[in-house]
């Protein structure tokens, strides 16, 4: 009997062993599968969290700034913005009323072939001034409550711009084009999906199966807690959820995958609790994860967010609008010590000047053997930027060749892919440390002409025993634009030199003062008198008409620069067009082509009174007076006293005979020296032959002013 016991007993031990290698058996599967199953929705989920590529939204071209909310934003603009009808109103800083595409082809950031454009909105001004660029007429505004700039589209680092723009209206324009834009939605809420267990979540789990424990629900003083945070928009106060849980699960704070928005209040704690909805298990527990944000209604979306939080554009200050470049001495000689007090000069100027795209704008070129650019006009378009790429600037080494850095600057630093405004005077200061070891006299000279104005800092010049080694004596004034001072600083020390800050920034700013500004080819009022008799027939007619195109496409042509009149005269005179009718080249040229031919007598002197009281009495007093006439024949009327009227009256004559035209007639009409003024032509077809000569002679008058 005992042995049948024992027998029994023995079978029952194999039989629960057997159990329990079973459960472990089964255990170890769950976990396995668990485990796997795990790993393959974490990829299906990272899959799907995988942020969307960046679409630039497509707008029209009678899309206004002001019609898009967005503070920032890039856009992609169609071809024809070009168009009239797509009106803009400013130069270089634009009112929001303004045409976005339009806008973008007349700063020259995008030509009518269309493309990327990043737009910023900058505060209002008081008033916008028209002008003509890139094949587009902007027009004049007295204020607008908001403006915008135009640029490259290059994103900042570390800006998201928003791939559906926001407009002011519920019907959106650019829907027109193919986008969907719309005003933020809530983003649905990620389903729920099975995440990875950890192996300390498992045997939790199987103890807690094993073992069924209900515990108690926590105390809101409970120190060891770990809230869970709503993330909040950017400005928001946070606010904690109210939270508590009806099972307790021990977790791992390093474990992989946990979501940075549970926050462990008290190192001690292992415990997290959930939200306040209904019971919930451990799958939907895990479906937090990095990347899920809950937003409610009305909560700002992360690119907005982005943009919203953007510090203001400063636009620069208007009454120092000037194009700037600084020639900083990098040579050998200077060494590291002189090179920095050098920098910290350029950095003071940067503060000062508080630049930005309404007021001055500054780029850097320091020279040695040869020139190098650091920075152009348009590279850095606020003070801080720019103090910041001044520090960071080494010293090139080499010798002092200034005449080599102004030649240089002279051919590319002032052009329009470098930024360069034609509303904005050139100005170029130059650092000298000693003395230069090439001459600047004729660089200087050429620099001059293209209306830079040439400001010279030099520090410690040479003591008499190194004037033999200075290459060109009195090369400062050699240099600069005038010769009365203004333009020249010369310091003793280099630890004086940061005296030259507040001087310097007030005389660069005095654009009244800038005169190297007004060019041969700015800053005329030219008025083209015309022989339209019967001599010259109708064919001949339109070959000076050609003539008189060429000469005025050599100047630069606005409200502000050379203007030009026409008048037409036989027995009689007709006023073609005045100075103050057209304001753009384009539309001179074309003035130009309408004008008809008359047909009639010849009577010049007539013809010289009457463009001297139908025009040139409306010459603005700033203007150099530039009288061009052409005429084929001898005069039926006297012309010395019209044309001694004229050059009493400061009007510069040149008189321009063809085939009939009498020699002497013609040199009483120019101003002397007549061998300058006065020319003659065998044929109309040989016309063309004298306009460089023409504008040449009236260059080199211009340039040989007095320079103090």
């Amino acid at each position: 009997m005992m042995m049948l016991f024992l027998s029994l007993q023995g079978v029952i031990l194999i039989f629960m062993r057997t159990v329990v290698l079973t459960m472990k058996a089964s255990v170890i599967e769950m976990f396995l599968v668990l485990l796997v199953t795990g790993v393959h929705s974490n990829k299906e989920t990272s899959k799907k969290i995988k942020r969307p590529k960046f679409t630039v939204p497509q707008i029209n071209c009678d899309v206004k700034a002001g019609k898009i909310i967005n503070p920032e934003f890039i856009v992609k603009c169609p071809a024809g913005c070009q168009d009239p009808k797509f009106h803009v109103y400013g130069t270089d800083v634009y009112a929001s009323y303004s045409s976005v595409c339009g806008a973008a082809v007349h700063s020259g950031v995008l030509d009518n072939s269309g493309g990327k454009v990043l737009v910023r909105k900058v505060a209002g001004l008081s008033g916008y001034k028209g002008s003509y660029s890139n094949g587009v007429q902007s027009l004049s505004l007295p204020r607008w409550r908001e403006s915008f700039i135009v640029l490259e589209s290059k994103p900042k680092k570390g800006v998201t711009y928003p791939s559906a723009l926001t407009y002011s209206s519920s019907k959106s324009p650019a829907a027109q084009a193919g986008e969907t834009t719309k005003a933020y939605q809530r983003p649905p809420i990620p389903a729920t999906t099975a995440q990875p267990v950890t192996l300390m979540q498992l045997l939790a789990v199987t103890v807690a199966v094993a073992t069924p424990t209900i515990l108690p629900r926590p105390s809101p003083s409970a120190a060891s807690t770990t809230s869970i945070r709503r993330p909040e928009p950017v400005g928001h106060r946070s606010q904690e959820m109210d939270l508590w849980s009806t099972t307790t699960y021990t977790s791992s704070q390093n474990r992989p995958g946990a979501d940075p928005g549970i926050q462990r209040q008290d190192p001690s704690g292992a415990a997290f609790e959930k939200p306040v909805r209904a019971d919930v298990s451990l799958g939907e527990m895990d479906s937090w994860k990095p990347g899920s944000v809950l937003l409610d209604e009305g909560r700002v979306p992360k690119e907005e967010l982005s943009t919203q939080s953007l510090e203001p554009v400063s636009l620069g200050d208007p009454n120092c609008k000037i194009d700037l470049s600084f020639l900083i001495d990098g040579s050998t000689s200077i060494g590291k010590r002189r090179f920095r007090i050098q920098k910290q000069l350029l950095a003071g100027v940067a503060q000062a000047l508080d630049i930005g795209p309404a007021g001055p704008l500054m780029g850097v070129v320091q020279y040695g053997d040869n020139p190098a650019t650091h920075f152009n006009l348009k590279t850095h378009m606020n003070s801080r930027d720019l103090k910041t790429a001044i520090e960071k600037i080494t010293q090139r080494g080499g010798l002092s060749n200034v005449g080599r850095a102004i030649s240089f600057v002279t051919k590319n630093f002032f052009s329009k892919a470098n930024g360069n405004r034609s509303s904005a005077p050139n100005v170029v200061v130059v650092m000298v440390d000693g003395w230069p070891t090439d001459k600047v006299e004729e660089a200087s000279r050429l620099a001059r002409e293209s209306g830079i104005n040439i400001f010279f800092i030099t520090i410690e010049g040479a003591a008499e025993n190194e004037k033999q080694y200075v290459v060109e004596p009195n090369f400062a004034n050699k240099a600069v634009c005038r010769t009365n001072g203004f333009y020249s600083f010369h310091v003793q020390s280099w630890f004086g030199l940061h005296k030259t800050l507040q001087p310097l920034v007030k005389r660069v700013c005095d654009t009244d003062r800038l005169a190297c500004s007004k060019t041969c080819l700015n800053s005329a009022d030219i008025g083209f008198i015309i022989d339209g008799s019967s001599s010259v027939g109708t064919g001949n007619f339109r070959t000076v008409l050609q003539f008189v195109t060429n000469l005025t496409k050599e100047f630069e042509i606005s409200d502000t620069d050379t203007r030009v009149g026409a008048v037409q005269y036989t027995y009689e005179q007709r006023l073609e067009f005045g100075f103050d009718q057209y304001s753009s080249k384009p539309d001179i040229l074309n003035a130009i082509k309408r004008v008809g031919y008359w047909s009639g007598g010849t009577s010049t002197g007539a013809a010289i009174n009457f463009a001297l009281e139908q025009l040139f009495k409306k010459s603005k007093p700033n203007k150099r007076k530039l009288m061009i006439l052409i005429t084929d024949g001898r005069s039926y009327d006297d012309v010395r006293i019209p044309a001694m009227a004229a050059h009493l009256k400061g009007v510069i004559t040149y008189a321009i005979g063809v085939a009939w035209a009498a020699q002497e007639e013609l040199e009483v009409i120019a101003t002397h020296p007549a061998r300058d003024h006065s020319f003659f032509v065998d044929e109309f077809d040989n016309l063309y032959q004298y306009v460089p000569r023409i504008i040449q002679n009236i260059c080199t008058e211009f340039n040989s002013q007095p320079r103090n």
